[in-house]
Protein backbone atom coordinates (compact mmCIF):
# COMPACT_ATOMS: atom_id res chain seq x y z
CA UNK A 1 0.00 0.00 0.00
CA UNK A 2 1.49 3.34 -1.07
CA UNK A 3 1.87 5.96 1.66
CA UNK A 4 1.64 9.71 1.20
CA UNK A 5 2.43 12.68 3.41
CA UNK A 6 -0.52 14.18 5.25
CA UNK A 7 0.01 17.72 3.98
CA UNK A 8 2.93 19.38 5.73
CA UNK A 9 2.56 17.46 9.00
CA UNK A 10 5.33 14.95 8.29
CA UNK A 11 2.88 12.12 9.04
CA UNK A 12 2.67 9.32 6.45
CA UNK A 13 -0.71 7.78 5.74
CA UNK A 14 -1.87 5.06 3.38
CA UNK A 15 -3.46 6.40 0.21
CA UNK A 16 -6.59 4.48 1.23
CA UNK A 17 -8.27 5.65 4.43
CA UNK A 18 -10.78 3.23 5.93
CA UNK A 19 -14.03 5.08 6.49
CA UNK A 20 -16.07 3.56 9.33
CA UNK A 21 -19.50 5.07 8.65
CA UNK A 22 -20.95 1.71 7.62
CA UNK A 23 -19.91 -0.07 10.83
CA UNK A 24 -22.88 -0.13 13.17
CA UNK A 25 -26.51 0.86 12.80
CA UNK A 26 -25.95 2.79 9.58
CA UNK A 27 -24.64 -0.28 7.76
CA UNK A 28 -23.28 -3.50 9.27
CA UNK A 29 -24.76 -4.08 12.72
CA UNK A 30 -22.59 -7.17 13.32
CA UNK A 31 -19.75 -5.83 15.49
CA UNK A 32 -17.58 -8.93 15.14
CA UNK A 33 -17.79 -8.86 11.34
CA UNK A 34 -17.09 -5.13 11.29
CA UNK A 35 -13.99 -5.71 13.41
CA UNK A 36 -12.83 -8.43 11.02
CA UNK A 37 -13.19 -5.99 8.12
CA UNK A 38 -11.11 -3.38 9.98
CA UNK A 39 -8.42 -5.95 10.74
CA UNK A 40 -8.37 -7.06 7.09
CA UNK A 41 -7.90 -3.45 6.00
CA UNK A 42 -4.98 -3.05 8.41
CA UNK A 43 -3.47 -6.29 7.14
CA UNK A 44 -3.70 -4.92 3.59
CA UNK A 45 -1.51 -1.98 4.59
CA UNK A 46 -4.08 0.68 5.52
CA UNK A 47 -2.90 2.69 8.52
CA UNK A 48 -5.49 5.49 8.34
CA UNK A 49 -8.99 5.07 9.86
CA UNK A 50 -11.73 7.71 9.90
CA UNK A 51 -15.00 7.74 11.82
CA UNK A 52 -17.33 10.28 13.47
CA UNK A 53 -19.37 10.53 16.64
CA UNK A 54 -22.65 10.77 14.71
CA UNK A 55 -22.20 7.46 12.87
CA UNK A 56 -24.73 5.28 14.64
CA UNK A 57 -24.74 7.80 17.51
CA UNK A 58 -21.33 6.65 18.71
CA UNK A 59 -21.63 2.99 17.70
CA UNK A 60 -19.05 3.26 14.90
CA UNK A 61 -16.51 4.80 17.28
CA UNK A 62 -17.10 1.97 19.76
CA UNK A 63 -16.52 -0.66 17.06
CA UNK A 64 -13.34 1.07 15.87
CA UNK A 65 -12.15 1.30 19.47
CA UNK A 66 -12.61 -2.43 19.99
CA UNK A 67 -10.88 -3.21 16.69
CA UNK A 68 -7.83 -1.12 17.59
CA UNK A 69 -7.54 -2.24 21.21
CA UNK A 70 -4.05 -3.15 22.31
CA UNK A 71 -0.96 -2.70 20.17
CA UNK A 72 -2.89 -1.96 16.96
CA UNK A 73 -3.73 1.55 18.16
CA UNK A 74 -0.10 2.69 18.12
CA UNK A 75 0.29 1.97 14.40
CA UNK A 76 -2.92 3.64 13.21
CA UNK A 77 -3.58 7.28 12.33
CA UNK A 78 -7.02 7.61 13.91
CA UNK A 79 -9.42 10.34 12.82
CA UNK A 80 -12.88 11.23 14.02
CA UNK A 81 -15.27 14.16 13.72
CA UNK A 82 -17.78 16.25 15.68
CA UNK A 83 -20.57 18.73 14.85
CA UNK A 84 -23.76 16.80 14.16
CA UNK A 85 -26.48 16.36 16.76
CA UNK A 86 -25.79 13.76 19.46
CA UNK A 87 -29.14 14.00 21.17
CA UNK A 88 -32.12 16.30 21.44
CA UNK A 89 -30.37 18.93 23.56
CA UNK A 90 -29.57 21.84 21.17
CA UNK A 91 -26.19 22.28 22.86
CA UNK A 92 -25.09 18.71 22.06
CA UNK A 93 -24.12 19.70 18.54
CA UNK A 94 -22.33 22.42 16.59
CA UNK A 95 -18.87 23.93 16.83
CA UNK A 96 -18.98 25.80 20.15
CA UNK A 97 -16.26 25.47 22.78
CA UNK A 98 -18.82 24.00 25.17
CA UNK A 99 -19.71 21.17 22.82
CA UNK A 100 -16.22 20.54 21.43
CA UNK A 101 -14.79 19.83 24.90
CA UNK A 102 -17.64 17.43 25.72
CA UNK A 103 -17.65 15.79 22.29
CA UNK A 104 -13.91 15.14 22.40
CA UNK A 105 -14.12 13.47 25.81
CA UNK A 106 -17.02 11.30 24.63
CA UNK A 107 -15.14 10.24 21.49
CA UNK A 108 -11.99 9.41 23.46
CA UNK A 109 -14.03 7.22 25.77
CA UNK A 110 -15.84 5.40 22.97
CA UNK A 111 -12.63 4.91 20.99
CA UNK A 112 -10.82 3.62 24.07
CA UNK A 113 -7.81 5.83 23.44
CA UNK A 114 -5.91 8.66 25.12
CA UNK A 115 -5.52 10.70 21.95
CA UNK A 116 -7.10 11.39 18.57
CA UNK A 117 -4.61 11.83 15.74
CA UNK A 118 -6.92 13.99 13.59
CA UNK A 119 -9.98 15.71 15.06
CA UNK A 120 -12.21 17.21 12.38
CA UNK A 121 -15.07 19.69 12.24
CA UNK A 122 -17.69 17.65 10.40
CA UNK A 123 -19.51 20.70 8.97
CA UNK A 124 -19.15 24.48 9.13
CA UNK A 125 -21.35 26.21 11.70
CA UNK A 126 -22.47 29.74 10.72
CA UNK A 127 -23.69 30.33 14.28
CA UNK A 128 -20.22 29.99 15.80
CA UNK A 129 -17.20 32.25 15.30
CA UNK A 130 -14.40 30.21 13.75
CA UNK A 131 -12.00 31.72 16.31
CA UNK A 132 -13.96 30.07 19.13
CA UNK A 133 -13.82 26.71 17.35
CA UNK A 134 -10.10 26.94 16.61
CA UNK A 135 -9.34 28.13 20.15
CA UNK A 136 -11.13 25.14 21.70
CA UNK A 137 -9.42 22.73 19.32
CA UNK A 138 -6.04 24.33 20.03
CA UNK A 139 -6.57 23.72 23.75
CA UNK A 140 -7.19 20.03 23.03
CA UNK A 141 -3.91 19.89 21.11
CA UNK A 142 -2.09 21.62 23.98
CA UNK A 143 -3.57 19.07 26.39
CA UNK A 144 -2.26 16.18 24.28
CA UNK A 145 -5.75 14.83 23.57
CA UNK A 146 -5.57 15.72 19.87
CA UNK A 147 -2.58 15.77 17.53
CA UNK A 148 -3.95 17.63 14.48
CA UNK A 149 -7.19 19.32 13.44
CA UNK A 150 -9.07 19.51 10.17
CA UNK A 151 -12.35 20.39 8.50
CA UNK A 152 -14.90 18.65 6.33
CA UNK A 153 -17.07 20.06 3.51
CA UNK A 154 -15.79 23.59 4.12
CA UNK A 155 -16.21 25.91 1.12
CA UNK A 156 -13.02 27.54 -0.15
CA UNK A 157 -13.79 30.94 1.39
CA UNK A 158 -14.19 29.42 4.86
CA UNK A 159 -11.04 27.33 4.44
CA UNK A 160 -9.10 30.54 3.79
CA UNK A 161 -10.81 32.36 6.68
CA UNK A 162 -9.87 29.55 9.08
CA UNK A 163 -6.26 29.67 7.91
CA UNK A 164 -6.05 33.43 8.41
CA UNK A 165 -7.69 33.36 11.84
CA UNK A 166 -5.30 30.62 12.97
CA UNK A 167 -2.33 32.66 11.74
CA UNK A 168 -3.49 35.99 13.20
CA UNK A 169 -4.52 34.54 16.59
CA UNK A 170 -1.62 32.04 16.78
CA UNK A 171 -3.98 29.08 16.97
CA UNK A 172 -3.73 25.56 15.57
CA UNK A 173 -4.65 25.51 11.89
CA UNK A 174 -6.60 22.99 9.88
CA UNK A 175 -4.09 20.65 8.25
CA UNK A 176 -6.70 18.61 6.35
CA UNK A 177 -9.97 19.02 4.48
CA UNK A 178 -12.43 16.16 3.87
CA UNK A 179 -14.73 16.92 0.92
CA UNK A 180 -16.93 14.66 -1.19
CA UNK A 181 -15.22 13.88 -4.50
CA UNK A 182 -15.98 11.42 -7.26
CA UNK A 183 -16.49 11.31 -11.00
CA UNK A 184 -20.11 12.33 -10.43
CA UNK A 185 -19.31 14.95 -7.77
CA UNK A 186 -16.58 17.26 -9.08
CA UNK A 187 -17.55 20.71 -7.77
CA UNK A 188 -14.54 20.83 -5.41
CA UNK A 189 -12.17 20.80 -8.39
CA UNK A 190 -13.08 24.40 -9.13
CA UNK A 191 -12.02 26.00 -5.85
CA UNK A 192 -11.69 23.76 -2.80
CA UNK A 193 -8.92 21.50 -4.10
CA UNK A 194 -6.70 24.30 -5.47
CA UNK A 195 -7.24 26.26 -2.23
CA UNK A 196 -6.03 23.29 -0.19
CA UNK A 197 -2.97 22.96 -2.42
CA UNK A 198 -2.11 26.63 -1.94
CA UNK A 199 -2.32 26.31 1.84
CA UNK A 200 -0.44 23.03 2.07
CA UNK A 201 -3.48 21.18 3.38
CA UNK A 202 -3.94 17.46 2.87
CA UNK A 203 -7.18 16.31 1.28
CA UNK A 204 -8.77 13.03 2.35
CA UNK A 205 -11.82 12.91 0.11
CA UNK A 206 -14.84 10.75 0.80
CA UNK A 207 -17.49 8.89 -1.20
CA UNK A 208 -15.45 7.98 -4.31
CA UNK A 209 -18.34 5.70 -5.30
CA UNK A 210 -20.92 8.47 -4.71
CA UNK A 211 -22.75 6.48 -2.07
CA UNK A 212 -22.82 3.35 -4.21
CA UNK A 213 -23.72 4.91 -7.56
CA UNK A 214 -20.35 3.87 -8.98
CA UNK A 215 -20.31 0.41 -7.41
CA UNK A 216 -22.15 -1.16 -10.33
CA UNK A 217 -25.31 -1.60 -8.32
CA UNK A 218 -27.15 1.37 -9.83
CA UNK A 219 -27.81 0.63 -13.50
CA UNK A 220 -30.71 1.31 -15.86
CA UNK A 221 -31.75 -2.33 -15.88
CA UNK A 222 -31.85 -2.64 -12.08
CA UNK A 223 -34.23 0.22 -11.35
CA UNK A 224 -34.70 1.88 -7.96
CA UNK A 225 -32.44 0.41 -5.28
CA UNK A 226 -32.96 0.45 -1.52
CA UNK A 227 -30.32 0.91 1.17
CA UNK A 228 -29.87 2.53 4.56
CA UNK A 229 -28.11 5.44 2.88
CA UNK A 230 -30.87 5.87 0.28
CA UNK A 231 -33.48 5.98 3.03
CA UNK A 232 -31.53 8.66 4.95
CA UNK A 233 -30.77 10.76 1.86
CA UNK A 234 -33.63 10.28 -0.61
CA UNK A 235 -32.79 13.39 -2.66
CA UNK A 236 -29.55 11.71 -3.74
CA UNK A 237 -31.08 8.38 -4.74
CA UNK A 238 -34.69 8.88 -5.86
CA UNK A 239 -34.76 8.02 -9.55
CA UNK A 240 -37.79 10.23 -10.11
CA UNK A 241 -35.44 13.19 -9.68
CA UNK A 242 -34.04 14.42 -13.04
CA UNK A 243 -30.59 15.00 -11.54
CA UNK A 244 -30.42 11.37 -10.47
CA UNK A 245 -31.45 10.26 -13.93
CA UNK A 246 -28.46 12.24 -15.25
CA UNK A 247 -26.28 10.31 -12.82
CA UNK A 248 -27.73 7.06 -14.10
CA UNK A 249 -26.96 8.05 -17.70
CA UNK A 250 -23.37 8.88 -16.73
CA UNK A 251 -22.97 5.58 -14.87
CA UNK A 252 -23.95 3.65 -18.02
CA UNK A 253 -21.28 5.44 -20.04
CA UNK A 254 -18.65 5.04 -17.32
CA UNK A 255 -19.40 1.33 -16.97
CA UNK A 256 -18.82 0.90 -20.70
CA UNK A 257 -15.59 2.85 -20.42
CA UNK A 258 -14.38 0.64 -17.57
CA UNK A 259 -15.23 -2.51 -19.51
CA UNK A 260 -13.24 -1.26 -22.50
CA UNK A 261 -10.28 -0.55 -20.19
CA UNK A 262 -10.45 -4.04 -18.68
CA UNK A 263 -11.16 -2.85 -15.14
CA UNK A 264 -14.21 -2.70 -12.88
CA UNK A 265 -16.32 0.41 -12.47
CA UNK A 266 -15.16 0.54 -8.82
CA UNK A 267 -11.52 0.54 -9.89
CA UNK A 268 -12.18 3.27 -12.42
CA UNK A 269 -13.95 5.43 -9.83
CA UNK A 270 -11.34 5.12 -7.08
CA UNK A 271 -8.35 5.46 -9.40
CA UNK A 272 -9.89 8.64 -10.83
CA UNK A 273 -10.01 10.27 -7.39
CA UNK A 274 -6.45 9.27 -6.52
CA UNK A 275 -5.20 10.74 -9.79
CA UNK A 276 -5.87 14.35 -8.70
CA UNK A 277 -2.67 16.02 -7.39
CA UNK A 278 -4.50 17.54 -4.40
CA UNK A 279 -5.74 14.19 -3.06
CA UNK A 280 -3.57 12.61 -0.36
CA UNK A 281 -5.95 9.81 0.59
CA UNK A 282 -9.32 8.50 -0.53
CA UNK A 283 -11.82 7.19 1.99
CA UNK A 284 -13.29 3.80 1.22
CA UNK A 285 -16.34 2.81 3.25
CA UNK A 286 -17.07 -0.91 2.92
CA UNK A 287 -20.01 -2.54 4.66
CA UNK A 288 -18.91 -6.10 3.92
CA UNK A 289 -15.65 -7.98 3.42
CA UNK A 290 -16.53 -8.43 -0.25
CA UNK A 291 -16.87 -4.68 -0.67
CA UNK A 292 -13.51 -4.12 1.01
CA UNK A 293 -11.81 -6.56 -1.34
CA UNK A 294 -13.43 -4.96 -4.39
CA UNK A 295 -12.25 -1.51 -3.35
CA UNK A 296 -8.73 -2.60 -2.41
CA UNK A 297 -8.41 -3.96 -5.97
CA UNK A 298 -8.17 -0.34 -7.15
CA UNK A 299 -4.90 0.23 -5.27
CA UNK A 300 -2.62 -0.43 -8.25
CA UNK A 301 -4.83 0.92 -11.05
CA UNK A 302 -3.45 3.89 -13.00
CA UNK A 303 -5.61 5.71 -15.55
CA UNK A 304 -3.87 7.00 -18.67
CA UNK A 305 -4.50 10.55 -19.97
CA UNK A 306 -6.71 9.33 -22.79
CA UNK A 307 -9.02 7.54 -20.37
CA UNK A 308 -9.17 10.59 -18.11
CA UNK A 309 -10.10 12.74 -21.11
CA UNK A 310 -12.98 10.41 -21.89
CA UNK A 311 -14.20 10.66 -18.29
CA UNK A 312 -14.11 14.46 -18.63
CA UNK A 313 -16.36 14.19 -21.68
CA UNK A 314 -18.95 12.28 -19.66
CA UNK A 315 -18.80 14.54 -16.57
CA UNK A 316 -16.99 17.83 -17.22
CA UNK A 317 -14.43 19.06 -14.64
CA UNK A 318 -15.94 21.03 -11.78
CA UNK A 319 -19.41 19.56 -12.37
CA UNK A 320 -21.67 17.86 -9.84
CA UNK A 321 -24.62 16.20 -11.55
CA UNK A 322 -26.83 16.39 -8.45
CA UNK A 323 -25.97 19.36 -6.17
CA UNK A 324 -27.31 17.40 -3.19
CA UNK A 325 -24.20 15.23 -3.44
CA UNK A 326 -21.97 18.20 -2.56
CA UNK A 327 -22.99 17.72 1.12
CA UNK A 328 -22.99 21.48 1.67
CA UNK A 329 -25.93 23.84 1.25
CA UNK A 330 -24.64 27.40 1.05
CA UNK A 331 -26.63 29.38 3.65
CA UNK A 332 -26.15 32.52 1.55
CA UNK A 333 -28.46 30.99 -1.05
CA UNK A 334 -31.26 30.17 1.35
CA UNK A 335 -34.44 32.25 0.87
CA UNK A 336 -34.00 34.00 4.22
CA UNK A 337 -30.62 35.33 3.11
CA UNK A 338 -31.80 36.50 -0.29
CA UNK A 339 -35.13 38.18 0.48
CA UNK A 340 -36.21 40.95 2.79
Amino acid sequence: MEHRHLGRTGVSVSKFCLGAMMFGAWGNSDHDESIRIIHAALHAGINFVDTADVYGQGESEEIVGKALAGSRRDDVILATKFHNAMGEDPNRQGNSRRWIVRAAEDSLRRLGTDWIDLYQVHRPDPRTDIEETLSALSDLVDQGKVRYIGGSTFPASQIVEAQWVARDRQLQRFVTEQPPYSILVRAVEADVLPTCLRHGMAVMSYSPLTGGWLSGRWRKDTGQQSSSRASRLPARFDLSEPSNQRKLDAVEQLAQLAEEAGITLIQLAIAFVLNHPAINAVLIGPRTMEQLEGQLAAADVVLDPGLLDRIDEIVPPGTTLNPEDNSFANPALEPAARRR
